[in-house]
């Protein structure tokens, strides 16, 4: 299997394409390159009176990832009273599996805190097998299904959460040797 990587990187250059990527605030002129995101990776894309519209909202925020000044990826999220909501989110097809989804992620996980803000959610189509996976890889657990969800479609839904409570039970760390000997005793 050979896999065919979309940057020439020398042998002298070891840099993660997806470090050189910049978050921003989405502004009107980045649009278009959105909306071409938008179509290259959605059967059903949202139109640009969908995007104005959502984002019009005061509590609605949008993001752009950039390299070499050429949108990469997009993120909208509505800013709720405990929780993130991720309304849309793409990576350009030639960037997907380059860091810069994962890096927009992070980006959102790192403002989220113990006082405020504890989660992050979103719905995924049950088609949607890829961003199941990438949003699983991230921590984020399916917590129930959405029947019919989609007025373009019958499809349903997985109900995917991301929580400060449940990566901290995710990542804690325990003494082996000590749960051993308790078993032993």
């Amino acid at each position: 299997m050979v896999l065919k990587r979309k940057h020439n990187l020398s042998s002298q250059d070891d840099r993660n394409p997806a470090s050189d990527v910049l978050i921003r605030w989405l502004i009107r002129r980045d649009m278009d390159e959105v909306l071409a995101i938008e179509r290259g990776s959605f059967e059903f894309p949202w139109t640009e009176e969908e995007f104005l519209c959502c984002l019009r909202q005061r509590n609605c925020i949008g993001t752009v990832a950039e390299l070499d000044h050429k949108i990469v990826g997009f993120m909208i999220y509505e800013l709720h009273q405990s929780m993130l909501r991720i309304l849309n989110f793409a990576v350009s097809p030639d960037q997907r599996r380059d860091g810069v989804g994962r890096q927009m992620v992070q980006r959102l996980i790192d403002k989220l805190s113990q006082q405020r803000r504890r989660e992050i959610v979103l719905e995924v189509r049950e088609t949607n097998l890829a961003a199941q996976m990438f949003f699983g890889s991230c921590n984020f657990r399916a917590l129930s299904v959405l029947r019919n969800h989609y007025d373009d479609t019958l499809e349903d839904a997985y109900y995917m959460r991301y929580s400060l409570k449940d990566s901290a039970e995710a990542y804690k760390p325990s003494n082996r040797l000590r749960d051993y000997g308790a078993d032993a005793a």
